[in-house]
């Protein structure tokens, strides 16, 4: 089942293998790079069906940080030129769609804004420790922005577009009790806090038309007392499922909390200490980082559970993250019903994985999870083994 055509509305991928949406630290200044469409253009030569385009914010004041692209005129070129670079190498191309919401470090944004007003220690050493609350209005822009980047991504030659409901980027923070206090129609119940999402969504689909796949990242759970749960995901996809989303891709991690969370493995705090640039950040991860970055064991395939409970409850196509990297996950995550397999650092250390499974089901990536790669992105994502 692994390399048999998999059906999104009118796309199709010629495999179950999707290059999940890490991001690559190759667009300096916010614009696409030659090393970013050689590494997108290099995994679709080497057989992986839909690549995906990391963390594209809907707007510049979505940014996390400099050093990421946004939907906006200067960028058209580039991402264009990538589009394209994929398709000519015979694989297909999706963007992901986020904003950062109030979990920023982008000065040039100005204050951020999220769900709450809520201390923000991501930017506390870039002079932005506090986050506003979005007004109604502004939320009403989000939601427009979200439709106008879909609709332009579609024009530049993407196949796909993933919208990121997790990690605690913006769309994430309205979902979860841990971040949105809101008293308004969007906030306190969990009705009012999926409110947002379903908003985006049904803007999306409809900027973009009924025949062009719309994937969502969601999060199984934060991973954090009094975030986001599972009971909340088994809510919310029936909810996905009517708003017209094509398939969903299953994740977790609240990242300001709860990093690695997501990744799972080593925790590379010298490594991430020697990558900072920011001498103040540098500082404060070596006298604090053991406290505030917390490790997770590394398990394989270990969203596997949890994600059993949504392929129960859902018809939509699923797609399995999470510490895939070998033959015989992957022959699991198909066994267990799932649609595709997502995958990181296995495809950043094995850009030929699906070629090498095709001749040897029982091939295992050389990843180790050392996380290294994560540690230093901004330097452009590679396997540092």
């Amino acid at each position: 089942m692994l390399f048999t055509p998999l059906d999104l509305r009118q796309l199709r991928l010629k495999n179950r293998f999707i290059k999940t949406a890490a991001f690559e630290g190759m667009s300096p200044g916010g614009q696409v790079s030659p090393a970013l469409i050689a590494h997108h253009r290099e995994l679709a030569e080497k057989e992986v069906a839909l690549t995906t385009l990391a963390y594209c914010a809907v707007e510049p004041g979505g940014r996390t940080f400099p050093d990421q692209l946004a939907m906006e005129a200067r960028s058209y070129a580039g991402m264009a030129q990538l589009a394209e670079a994929v398709h000519q190498a015979g694989g297909a191309v999706s963007v992901q769609l986020g904003h950062c919401g109030r979990f920023s470090r982008n000065r040039a944004a100005g204050l951020p804004r999220g769900p709450s007003w809520a201390f923000n220690p991501y930017g506390v050493l870039s002079g932005l420790p506090w986050a506003r609350a979005l007004t109604t209005t502004q939320i009403a822009t989000l939601v427009e922005a979200f439709a106008r980047a879909a609709k332009q991504a579609r024009e530049l030659g993407f196949d796909a577009v993933e919208i990121h409901l997790g990690h605690g980027y913006l769309l994430s923070q309205f979902l979860s009790p841990l971040a949105n206090r809101r008293r308004d129609d969007y906030g306190g119940s969990l009705e009012n806090r999926m409110r947002l999402p379903l908003e985006v969504l049904a803007a999306v689909r409809a900027a973009v038309g009924p025949d062009f796949p719309v994937l969502a990242k969601i999060n199984l759970r934060d991973g954090v007392r009094g975030g986001w749960d599972l009971a909340d995901t088994l809510a919310l996809v029936p909810r996905l499922e009517a708003a017209g989303v094509d398939a969903l891709v299953t994740s977790g991690g609240f990242i300001p909390r709860s990093a690695y969370y997501l990744m799972r493995g080593h925790r590379p705090l010298w490594a991430m200490i020697k990558a900072e640039r920011n001498w103040a950040t540098k500082a404060a991860l070596f006298l604090f980082g053991p406290l505030l970055v917390k490790p997770y064991p590394f398990v394989p395939h270990y969203f596997l559970d949890d994600a059993r409970r949504v392929r129960a409850a859902t018809r939509l196509p699923l797609v399995l993250l999470g510490g895939i990297s070998n033959g015989a996950s992957l022959q699991q995550a198909m066994a267990a019903g799932f649609d595709a397999v997502a995958m990181g650092r296995a495809l950043i250390a094995d850009p030929d994985l699906v070629q090498r499974v095709r001749a040897d089901a029982g091939f295992a990536s050389r990843c180790n999870q050392c996380n290294l790669c994560v540690a230093r992105m901004e330097e452009g994502v590679r396997c540092h083994l």
